[in-house]
């Protein structure tokens, strides 16, 4: 497999606190990845500055794969410090560890704003409603509706975004980042606030976006039952700096990953 994300040596200093310190990772194409930590190790920091919210202090990131998920290893694009909004025309789009969502729009125009990025109506179509605006408009509908039922939700597509259950929100949050067509999708701890149900119904669904949709993902996220069942490899971070990765099986019996979270030495 090719890498479609390469960061080397990624560092964010915030004044005197050193949030990353010199992390490498990498994602290839068609797998899913986790990030894992103890709160306060820097995980969102680290998906903060590649996906363009903070410019890093030090380091590259290096994006090899175009808008249609083709891989482009000899035309890698270093990607440091570009506003959020290029970052997610490039092909890479996110949720958050807090859902953001429109709380006064429906779940359907929710979808429909992520599609914003590929939409090409100008002041003149929205004016005066040519057929290619119009032709737009409706591709922009019928591609919301169908990503509402790729994550099972739509028959809420007229409910207003904020009566939905707490799971379901995040589903819609997902589709959303879904409609910008990115080749990576990072997942800002999906499971957080989820009970049992929910949490295998997203395992279910992140399984569904990779196989079906061909988006390679990295996740950050706690639940240690969800990372392990679905991450094909696995990078640990504590205090901002990596201190193990491998595959599920290697991580749950890493001395270090087992202090980290312990907070305690693994033989005692």
């Amino acid at each position: 497999m090719e890498p479609i994300l390469q960061v080397k040596n990624l560092t964010m200093d915030f004044g005197g606190l050193r949030a990353i310190d010199n992390v490498d990772l990498e994602v290839n194409q068609g797998e899913i990845v986790a990030l894992i930590g103890p709160n306060g190790a820097g995980k969102t920091t680290f998906f903060n500055c590649v996906t363009g919210i903070y410019s890093p202090t030090m380091g590259d990131i290096m994006i090899s794969a175009d808008t249609s998920g083709s891989v482009t290893p000899d035309t890698p694009k270093r990607i440091n410090g570009l506003k959020p909004n290029r970052i997610t025309e490039l092909g890479l789009a996110r949720t958050f560890q807090n859902i953001r969502l429109f709380a006064n729009m429906s779940v359907l125009e929710n979808v429909m704003i992520g599609r914003h990025c590929r939409s090409n109506a100008n002041i003149a179509g929205a004016v005066f409603r040519n057929k290619k605006t119009r032709n737009e408009e409706e591709e922009i509908i019928n591609t919301s509706y169908q990503l509402l039922k790729d994550v099972g939700l739509e028959q809420f597509a007229n409910e207003l975004s904020k009566n939905l259950p707490y799971g379901a929100q995040r589903r819609l949050e997902i589709a959303r980042a879904l409609a910008t067509d990115p080749f990576l999708l990072f997942l800002d701890e999906p499971a957080a606030g989820m009970n049992p149900l929910e949490t295998k119904e997203l395992d279910d669904l992140i399984k569904k976006i990779q196989l079906e949709k061909r988006i390679s993902i990295l996740l950050i996220e706690h639940d240690m039952r969800l990372v392990m069942s679905i991450s094909e490899r696995i990078y640990v971070v504590d205090y901002g700096k990596r201190i193990a990765h491998g595959a599920p099986e290697e991580i749950r019996n890493n001395p270090k990953v087992i202090k980290a979270y312990l907070g305690e030495d693994a033989d005692a």
